[in-house]
């Protein structure tokens, strides 16, 4: 035979609501906030920035009220910074055309290892890709770097330059990086000669990637006038994204070119900022200056506003 359900008098349905309404405060203060901060940071707009004076010299030690963000004219709170090296993912894209082959080639190789197995940190990551009339992935997404030596050991130089396409191609797999902050390296000694892709094409799918692009441009005397690398199509590209182009005579020059370039890496200023416009998919111009009128900020000229669920880490 069954018990009967004992009855629960006022006193005790006045506590066991009071216990349930005192843990269900402190569910919501505890759990509001934290879900209010999530929603807030999907909608921040990362910037990397690097700062020079008139010479070119890398400027350390600002703060955040040292800088001035404005989106399609308008200024932005600077909500979120820091002066502290950013774990970056970066791509190496190096040209194999047929005007690479001899020393060129063993020059490049050997600054591309030393440059993403050295220079970077091991919470980094790092791909590398070839091109020549066909881009081609040697090493995907790695973590440590510089797992990535020797990947390019057996690579043989031939065909034409098809700069443009691999710059395409390559740009996509950054929607696949583990971090925000993202930069590309492309070092050619030719000009476009073989791509499917424009000029423009190129740069529609460079700047939805969100990556920092720099370029070494191997501009040798003995060039042929036709297949000369071309650095203002370079400049173009680079001067868009915030990284910058530089023109070197030799292969035997790229070991230093790619350690000014991870030193820029190594210096730069990460700054966040939430837009006041929900995200329609369009194109924001994006621009930040220092107010110290002697110094000069380089970073990329805009984004694209997707819904987070559509778009590359900001």
């Amino acid at each position: 035979m069954s018990k009967p359900l004992r009855s629960v008098d006022n006193s005790e349905a006045r506590f066991a609501y009071r216990v349930i309404f005192a843990i269900f405060v402190i569910v919501v203060n505890f759990v509001g906030p934290q879900a209010q901060s999530f929603r807030s940071r999907v909608d921040i707009v990362q910037v990397t920035v690097a700062v020079t004076d008139s010479e070119g010299r890398l400027i350390t030690g600002l703060t955040r009220n040292d800088f001035q963000v404005f989106e399609d004219g308008t200024p932005q709170e600077i909500t979120q910074f820091t002066d502290a090296r950013v774990p970056i993912s970066l791509g190496v894209l190096l040209d194999a055309s047929d005007s690479m082959r001899g020393q060129p080639i063993v020059d490049a190789r050997g600054a591309v290892d030393r440059f993403v197995g050295e220079l970077l940190l091991g919470e980094d990551e790092a791909l590398v890709a070839t091109f020549n009339h066909l881009p081609r992935l040697a090493i995907p997404w790695t973590m440590p770097p510089s797992r990535t030596r020797n990947a390019l050991e057996s690579l043989k130089p031939s065909g034409g330059t098809a700069i443009y396409d691999a710059l395409a191609s390559t740009s996509k797999l950054f929607e696949q990086r583990n971090h925000v902050r993202a930069a590309m390296v492309v070092i050619s000694d030719g000009a476009d000669t073989a791509s499917e892709h424009s000029l423009f094409q190129a740069l529609e799918d460079i700047r939805r990637s969100d990556a920092l692009v720099y370029a070494i441009a191997i501009d040798s005397v003995d060039a042929r006038e036709s297949t000369r690398v071309n650095p203002e199509a370079l400049r173009e590209i680079t001067s868009l994204t915030g990284g910058y182009t530089e023109v070197v005579r030799t292969a035997a020059d790229l070991g230093p070119a790619t350690a000014r370039i991870a030193d820029e890496l190594n210096k730069q200023y990460t700054l966040g900022y939430s837009s006041s416009r929900p995200p329609d998919g369009t194109w924001r111009a994006i621009r930040v200056r220092v107010r110290n009128g002697e110094y000069f900020a380089r970073a990329r000229r805009g984004y694209y506003a997707n819904p987070p669920s559509q778009s590359p880490p900001r």
